[in-house]
């Protein structure tokens, strides 16, 4: 196809070109040649008719030989014809006494110079009259000259242009070769590998060498499939993740049924126990399907899902702390709430409530009895700031990068003695993202943890219709 394109765009208009070219100056010297005759055939008729050759008879013979010289010079047969279209001088002396019959003759008789080529014979022929004092037409100069000088030049010429022609087809066609090697190969390399992708073996990757726009195409690609690859991953640890977090409040109900179905005259209040341990791994699990449906609604969420009106984020964290507050008496710790500024920011009030009571819920179940948290709303002139500050089990460096993953737990342990499904942080980072806001976590082991979140004040966004 490639070469189909490189004919018809650079072949085929070169060789249009040359024989355009080569036409144009074939008739520029044609006529420039007949212009040139019939300039002579003029001259010499006004010599004859100045001199008067052909009635001086002793003149004749000068007549001859300056027709001699000037056809030896210039290159071409001079003819002089009577009024009757006789030869009455020929410089080649053959047509001498007999009639030449040519339409230039003709024409010139009737009182009108032309000149021809004659492109079958390959000869030229120019024609002049000449008059007598009564403007009678007394005689015709007749020049004719060869047309094989020319027809040599335009030989040599378009030789030279079919070798230029050749030449640079042949150039083209390298070029193509190598545009081919250079842009389609690796397009057509960057196909396939699409192609494979597109097939579920997300495992390929391109390699194009140096620094051109295909290769940053194919690195764009690669880092999207890397990307992918990571989805995937993350698809197939999340669906375990949910079948391992169901599975164990499953599993716990199926022992305690089949406790209370294979014992018989079973106290009532080991029943009750039994009955309550049910009940709370029910709750459990509605609370993890619950968090899963949240999260869905947040991953598959489109433009304007949020109903986003003006905040009052000090209210609202307010009602946040006073919620959460109960649990933290349980366990002796003082949950102090600091504003440093009012501030009002446009949210929607529901979500943003549902991801800040995780992180202060996470706060208070991460610190021991007798411990601090901190809950502080603050603001600069674009953003408004969330922090939490607990006194807690702090979180390791390497462990920071995963705290956001659904099911990710610091202490898995502990987390299901709190009752947690390890999908809060998730959820909040979820929401904060959605706010066009980051969250950030600043933390070391055994040192507690502050958890920040900047929310900007002006939602930049599309809203929904119900805002």
């Amino acid at each position: 196809m490639l070469f189909v394109a490189v004919f018809l765009i650079g072949i085929l208009p070169l060789i249009f070109y040359s024989l355009v070219i080569s036409d144009n100056l074939r008739t520029y010297f044609k006529d420039t040649k007949e212009k040139e005759m019939l300039y002579e055939a003029n001259k010499v008729a006004v010599s004859i008719q100045k001199n008067d050759y052909l009635s001086d008879e002793n003149k004749r013979a000068q007549f001859l030989e300056e027709l001699d010289i000037k056809s030896e010079e210039e290159g071409f047969r001079i003819i002089v014809c009577d009024s009757m279209g006789v030869a009455v001088a020929d410089t080649n002396r053959s047509a001498v006494g007999k009639m030449i019959v040519v339409p230039e003759v003709l024409v010139a008789l009737d009182g009108k110079d032309d000149a021809n080529l004659r492109e079958n014979e390959d000869v030229i022929y120019a024609s002049a009259y000449i008059e007598d004092e009564d403007s009678q037409k007394m005689c015709v100069a007749l020049l004719v000259a060869s047309y094989d000088e020319i027809n040599s030049l335009f030989g040599e010429l378009n030789h030279n242009w079919l070798m230029v022609t050749v030449v640079i087809s042949i150039i083209l066609v390298f070029m193509a070769y190598f545009i081919m090697q250079a842009i389609f190969v690796p397009l057509n390399n960057i196909f396939n590998t699409i192609q494979r992708i597109s097939n579920g073996q997300l495992h390929n990757r391109l390699e194009i060498k140096g620094h051109n726009e295909l290769s940053q195409v194919a690195d764009a690609i690669n880092v999207m499939t890397q990307q992918l690859e990571h989805v995937d991953t993350a698809r197939a640890e999340f669906v375990s993740n949910v079948s391992h977090e169901l599975k164990t409040p499953l599993s716990s109900i199926k022992v305690l049924s089949e406790s209370l179905l294979l014992q018989e005259d079973m106290p009532v209040e080991m029943y009750r126990e039994f009955m309550q341990d049910i009940n709370n791994e029910v709750d459990r699990m509605t609370d993890i399907i619950n968090d899963l449906l949240s999260l869905v609604k947040l991953d598959y969420r489109e433009e304007g899902v949020l109903n986003i009106s003006d905040t009052d984020l000090n209210e609202l964290v307010a009602a946040v702390v006073k919620r959460i507050n109960p649990l933290a008496g349980k366990k002796n710790i003082s949950l102090y709430l600091e504003n440093n500024k009012e501030v009002t920011i446009e949210a929607d009030a529901t979500k943003l409530a549902l991801a800040l009571s995780n992180l202060v819920e996470n706060a208070v179940k991460y610190t021991p009895e007798n411990g601090e948290v901190t809950v502080t709303v603050d603001a600069d002139h674009q953003n408004a700031f969330f922090t939490v500050k607990d006194t807690g089990i702090g979180i390791s460096p390497e462990e920071q990068a995963k705290i956001f993953n659904r099911f990710y737990r610091v202490d898995k342990t502990r987390d299901r003695e709190t009752g947690g499904t390890g999908l809060g942080l998730a959820i909040t980072h979820s929401t904060v993202m959605m706010h066009n806001g980051s969250i950030k976590v600043v933390s070391a082991e055994g040192e507690g943890a502050t958890f920040i979140v900047r929310l900007p004040i002006k939602y930049q966004g599309v809203r929904s219709n119900e805002g």
